[in-house]
């Protein structure tokens, strides 16, 4: 991509327009335009367009793993054995209500893999739903603050985004959920300071790798291929 294009979508991008907007306009794919806004720092890659006041924040949950990777910051010296996290955010709806979105994390490469929009439940019914989706994390899951959570998901988007990778199609429907985040924390993703792909049974594997030794650098990341 030639700089006259990256100060074009920047310059776009500083008029309010979405990365899909510009990419329409440019004959480009979403991936490249959000990449190139992660890499010059220009803002938040997602416009939350928020509307009125949120309702309350119930909880907000994330496997144990997970926290103890990206919240405590706790690298293990050989290879990761997992990739995913998995937060959920749960808001009040009502006194006897909650409203709750999953997002499903490749924390080391490819951003948010996996998210469910709005899904509502009695708070009777809540307990056992929550056991239900941190049913395969066998180290359990905790609790955490809204910031935490967001900064979680929120960053695994952007540092997706500068290898090129869109999250989930569904994502842009749950930001409204997830509400404003200041960007604090700032999380280390990646494993030793590079992208680690572990594969999944539904990744074209090579496509992945493909985009990462052309964001990356050929020489810039690592892959475990044959997982799940």
């Amino acid at each position: 991509m030639s700089p006259e294009q990256e100060q074009t979508i920047l310059d776009l991008r500083a008029q309010n327009h979405t990365p899909r907007q510009i990419a329409a306009e440019l004959n480009l794919r979403v991936s490249e335009v959000r990449s190139i806004i992660a890499n010059h720092g220009e803002g938040p890659i997602f416009t939350l367009a928020t509307k009125g006041d949120l309702p309350p924040i119930h909880e907000c949950l994330v496997d144990q793993t997970c926290a103890d990777y990206l919240l405590a910051g706790q690298q293990p010296d050989d290879w990761p054995q997992s990739c995913l996290g998995l937060v959920l955010v749960a808001r009040l709806k009502g006194m006897e209500r909650v409203s709750v979105c999953t997002y499903l994390v490749d924390y080391l490469c490819l951003g948010v893999k996996d998210t469910m929009k709005p899904h509502q439940l009695d708070r009777a019914q809540y307990p056992d739903f929550v056991q239900r989706f941190y049913g395969a994390f066998p180290a359990g899951y905790r609790a955490i603050a809204l910031h935490e959570a967001q900064a979680i998901i929120f960053g695994a988007v952007e540092y997706a985004a500068r290898l090129g990778f869109n999250p989930h199609p569904d994502f842009e429907q749950t930001l409204y959920h997830l509400g404003h985040w200041s960007g604090e924390p700032a999380l280390r993703f990646g494993y030793q300071d590079k992208p680690l792909y572990i594969n999944g049974p539904y990744d074209d594997n090579r496509q992945v790798i493909k985009m990462l030794e052309l964001n990356a650098g050929r020489d810039q990341f690592n892959y475990i291929l044959g997982v799940g």
